[in-house]
Formats: C-alpha cells, sequence, structure tokens
C-alpha cells in the first residue's frame, strides 16, 4: 500500500510498504478513505518529539472495516467507521475510569507511571512515535487498529467524511479544552492559538455556555477564519499588547478561561532558542504563561497544546499568587464521542468549515511543507488515498 512515511527530520514521503494484518484477535484493518494533518504531526516532523526509524504518521483517520479479528464481533466488513487518536484497551483501571488516554495496555514497551521525558509515557497513540506504542498511523491506504471493538465508532452513512472525521481528534480536542474550563454560562474565554484545534475551542466554547469568546493568533488569515466561521472576536498579539486587551476587554480582571491551544512551537526569538539549547529545553511555554498572565485570579487554564520537556523559570509564583486552576492533557476523545457525534447529527456544530486544502495522499510531502510553513493560508488540509 501507499503510505505517508516519516524518514527523519523534515523528511516524510510517500512510500510503498506491507499492507497491515490482523495481529490480535481484538485487531481490525480499515481501509482508509480520509485522513488529515495535525499539528502535533509536526512536533514529529520538526524533531521535537523524537523518532528515530522510519514510521506511518496520521492520528486523524478514518474509513472502512475491511477486515475484524476473532473477537471482534460488535463490526464486520463494510461498516463505516471513526477512529480515536488514542488507543485504548476499555478493560484497564483508567479505561474503566474514562482515561482512556492512560490505558495500561496500549503502550507495552514504553508505559509507566512517571511520565518521563523519553521513559513512561502514556497510552499508545496513532503514528506518534515509538515512545507512545510505535503504531503505524492513518495517513495510509490501510491501518491496523487494536482494541477495534471498543475503540472504532460507526458513523451514519448520510453524512459525508468531511463532517465526522474531526471527531478523530481536533474537536474532542477542542471540546476538552473547554469542559475542563467548567463553565457555568456567560464567562469570556480567551483561546491562544487559532489553528485547528483553536477553532474547534472556539466552537465548542459557544455550545457550551460562553458569553464571549477571543481568539488570539499573530497570522491574521488565521483570525479571519476564526471571525467568518465561529463569530469570535480576535486579538493579534503582533500588533496589540494582548494581556492588557484582555484585562480591559474584562473590566481589568482578565478572562474567566484561558486555552493554549498552541503548545511548544510557539514563535521564538533568537535569545529564547539560544536559552532553550542551554537549558536542554524543546520549544518553549511563553504560550503557556501568556495564559497565566491573561485569566482572571480564580480563573482557570487549560492546556492542550503539545509539550515535551520541563521549562527553567517557570512562574509558579503567578499561578500560588492569582490562585489558578489547570488543567493538561490529551482529550477525552472515548469518553466525548458519542455526544459529540450526536451534535453533528443534529447539525448543531459544523466541523468542515475549517479545512482550507484536499489533496491525494500521493502529495503529502507537500502538504505537509505547506502546512508547516502555512503557506496559500494553510489552515486543515485533508489527504485522501
Amino acid at each position: 500500500m501507499k503510505a505517508a512515511v516519516f524518514h527523519k527530520i523534515g523528511d516524510i514521503q510517500v512510500d510503498t510498504v506491507d499492507d497491515p494484518r490482523i495481529e490480535q484477535p481484538r485487531d481490525a484493518i480499515i481501509r482508509v478513505t480520509s485522513t488529515a494533518i495535525c499539528g502535533s504531526d509536526l512536533h514529529i516532523y520538526d524533531g521535537f518529539i523524537p523518532q528515530l526509524k522510519n514510521e506511518v504518521l496520521g492520528h486523524e483517520f478514518m474509513g472502512i472495516v475491511e477486515d475484524v479479528g476473532s473477537d471482534v464481533t460488535n463490526l464486520k466488513k463494510g461498516d463505516r467507521v471513526v477512529v480515536p487518536f488514542t488507543i485504548a484497551c476499555g478493560k484497564c483501571y483508567f479505561c474503566e475510569h474514562n482515561l482512556q488516554m492512560q490505558c495500561e495496555n496500549s503502550n507495552p514497551e514504553h508505559y509507566g507511571p512517571d511520565g518521563g521525558m523519553l521513559t513512561e509515557k502514556g497510552g499508545g497513540l496513532f503514528g506518534y512515535t515509538d515512545l507512545y506504542g510505535g503504531y503505524n498511523g492513518g495517513q495510509a491506504e490501510y491501518v491496523r487498529v487494536p482494541y477495534a471493538d471498543y475503540g472504532l465508532h460507526l458513523v451514519p452513512e448520510t453524512l459525508k467524511d468531511e463532517q465526522v472525521l474531526f471527531l478523530t481528534d481536533i474537536f474532542p480536542t477542542g471540546w476538552s479544552a473547554i469542559e475542563w474550563g467548567k463553565l457555568q454560562g456567560g464567562e469570556t474565554v480567551a483561546i491562544f492559538g487559532s489553528g485547528p484545534v483553536g477553532l474547534m475551542a472556539q466552537k465548542a466554547a459557544w455550545i457550551q455556555g460562553a458569553g464571549r469568546v477571543i481568539a488570539i493568533d499573530p497570522l491574521n488569515y488565521r483570525l479571519e477564519r476564526a471571525r467568518l466561521v465561529n463569530k469570535v472576536e480576535t486579538l493579534n498579539p503582533d500588533e496589540v499588547d494582548v494581556i492588557e486587551a484582555i484585562r480591559q476587554m474584562t473590566g481589568g480582571r482578565g478572562a474567566d478561561v484561558c486555552v493554549d491551544a498552541v503548545g511548544m512551537e510557539a514563535n521564538r526569538s533568537l535569545l529564547e532558542k539560544a536559552k532553550a539549547v542551554i537549558n536542554f529545553e524543546k520549544g518553549t511555554p511563553k504560550v503557556m504563561e501568556l495564559c497565566f498572565q491573561a485569566v482572571r485570579r480564580g480563573g482557570i487554564v487549560t492546556v492542550v497544546g503539545v509539550y515535551g520537556s520541563p521549562y527553567d523559570n517557570f512562574p509558579v509564583h503567578r499561578l500560588f499568587d492569582k490562585g489558578i486552576t489547570i488543567q493538561f492533557g490529551q482529550s477525552f476523545v472515548h469518553k466525548n464521542m458519542n455526544h459529540l457525534l450526536d451534535l453533528v447529527v443534529q447539525g448543531k456544530v459544523v466541523l468542515d468549515d475549517i479545512i482550507s486544502h484536499t489533496l491525494p495522499l500521493s502529495e503529502a510531502s507537500r502538504a505537509y511543507d505547506m502546512f508547516k510553513h502555512k503557506e496559500d493560508d494553510c489552515t486543515k488540509v485533508v489527504l485522501k488515498p
């Protein structure tokens, strides 16, 4: 089959690789009909998350069931499904407590309680390095899905792929970012980053009861899309002091909830890059720190942007003084999947309006380059095998 294969930093090629096969009784083989490039894929592409050998990338994909293992009795060939990006067994302690991203069984070689930089990681992820299970991902013609009887979700034939594809990751991630903010209704939510996850968090904020949604991003074309599809207020940090602007918009207090939808790959100065090298840091926590400044006293900061290393001068003093609550992590995609699918079916949310480019899988290399460099006003790329 054809697949987008990571070879080394900055080098992704569409190669011919072996077809996947059933390896365990709870496996399924999926013929991919649509897949997408995620900002998290760039963490591997740019070397922020290390991967030393070839791997098929991609954790946002859906398709048609082609084959199932002997223990999979709830699915059959021809079923149309979406695939959560986190791989979960459904039977361990964490899965039973709706923490499927911490599954004890899906990452057997590198799982552990410590959560170190290169050891004792969480549950398995599709196409996201050996540290998270070494599973080949969905930017391919076919994929093996472990624990398919638990993870796969049927989708109605009446909906096109693009309407449900983002249930695999970015909409549940945006939803969790707001869910963790515990909105009661009428709050001001400031969302740092207006890429795919930020755009989804904006949608989720309105649905969950926000009274005001502010999008922050240094790229005006992203802010334009946010205004167009999500009817939010926008701030460009290259044009205004966003902390002061948010305080002025909120009676001097700050936002009730701030969301970091950027993570460690925020724009950096040469001085910041040099500091990171000296301190053995990956990227920068500057967006998270902006959230700590922009949130009101007693407010909540949620972090769904990915971070992969410790950081020097972390502002714990501000967290203490302001009494800030923080929640980090992978989204609760399995827990929320059925509810979020219902929102799409009922027409309460539109997900495909963030797509800027649809390309054949054969153009994956060009698509990655365009997405990374934000060329041609690229917001979200869907690939068709």
